[in-house]
């Protein structure tokens, strides 16, 4: 059986551990992987690093820049892992727009719990001070987005744990794997 390209999207509010789960689930599956940091145009991550929190008018260019490299990815025959907030049911609908399968994996935890491991990262340009507004502008998965695949998991667990989680419901055999391909080449 040949599998379609899939997208795995790891969201949820800054400090939730996308970055971690996707790394993880990259080197394991053999997956392109992206960030989806690194799509933001530099008056994005300027308004950011001020603490100011993005409109939508801001993160739709962005989010339509993460769909294109899905989809380029899918037309070469390689699924991806990809980290991106993902907030709003309404970017999820774009980026599902992809070609390819796309299942969104949130991580969710305590806002407590979140604002520590923020006060904890360096070198990120995301402040502790903008989680309340990613927490307000949050829209949990819909029941038809779990019911095609989406998970929604706990950030209490350990990232062993959740790793497993998540390749048990992706229920993928190792050689029906795409080939690994980094996010700049093509």
């Amino acid at each position: 059986m040949q599998y379609p390209a899939t997208h795995l999207v790891v969201m949820g509010v800054a400090g939730s551990g996308k970055s971690t789960i996707a790394a993880a689930l990259s080197k394991h599956l053999g997956w392109a992987s992206a960030e989806a940091d690194e799509f933001h145009p530099q008056p994005n991550i300027d308004k950011m690093s001020q603490g100011i929190p993005l409109q939508d008018e801001d993160r739709w260019p962005w989010l339509q820049q993460i769909q294109s490299w899905m989809t380029g990815q899918a037309r070469s025959g390689h699924s991806t892992v990809l980290t991106c907030s993902a907030l709003k049911q309404s970017y999820r609908k774009l980026l599902a727009e992809a070609e390819g399968r796309v299942l969104f994996i949130h991580l969710h935890g305590d806002a407590a719990l979140i604002s520590q491991r923020m006060q904890g990262r360096e070198g990120h340009f995301m402040p502790p001070t903008l989680l309340p507004s990613q927490l307000a502008t949050l829209e949990p998965l819909t029941a038809e987005e779990l019911e095609t695949g989406s998970l929604r998991l706990d950030i209490t667990r350990s990232p062993e744990e959740l790793i497993a989680a998540i390749l048990a419901a992706l229920q993928l055999p190792a050689k029906e794997r795409p080939s690994n391909q980094a996010h700049g080449a093509n």
